[in-house]
């Protein structure tokens, strides 16, 4: 018994616009989350070029401290290791040089006191350029 006349049955339609915008964001994601390997496409060669070398290398002055809080400063032993007699010990291994760089050497095992003594040593006599030797630890 069909009381609707001139009704017919429509087919149901799919609406496809979530299913694209779901899918762009999905997209839109995997863009922002994916690392790019970059793979270089051309093959350069950096050009060649001779310079100078430095006329002049700077005076370096190599302190040693070790652990029990002994100095030698260019390889000559301090009786001393007060901050006086480091200050001249370093102003006579400098020979006259103005800025020269001071290399610390120190144990690991030497008190922090005993490298501030040589780094205060250096600002008394006006030397600013100092550094420290370390070695590259070793991974096993």
């Amino acid at each position: 018994m069909n009381f609707q006349r001139g009704y017919h049955r429509e087919d149901p339609e799919i609406n496809l616009i979530p299913l694209i915008d779901v899918l762009l964001v999905i997209l839109i994601f995997l863009m922002v989350t994916t690392t790019y390997a970059r793979f270089s496409e051309l093959q350069i060669n950096l050009p060649q070029a001779e310079g100078d070398t430095a006329k002049q290398q700077p005076a370096k002055i190599e302190v040693n401290v070790d652990t029990a809080g002994n100095y030698m400063v260019n390889n000559a032993k301090l009786v001393a290791g007060t901050v006086e007699a480091l200050s001249d010990a370093l102003t006579r291994a400098a020979n006259g040089a103005k800025e020269p760089v001071v290399v610390i050497s120190a144990d690991g095992r030497a008190s922090h006191q005993s490298v501030i003594r040589v780094m205060d040593a250096a600002r008394r006599v006006g030397y600013s350029r100092v550094t420290f030797v370390t070695q590259a630890s070793v991974d096993e």
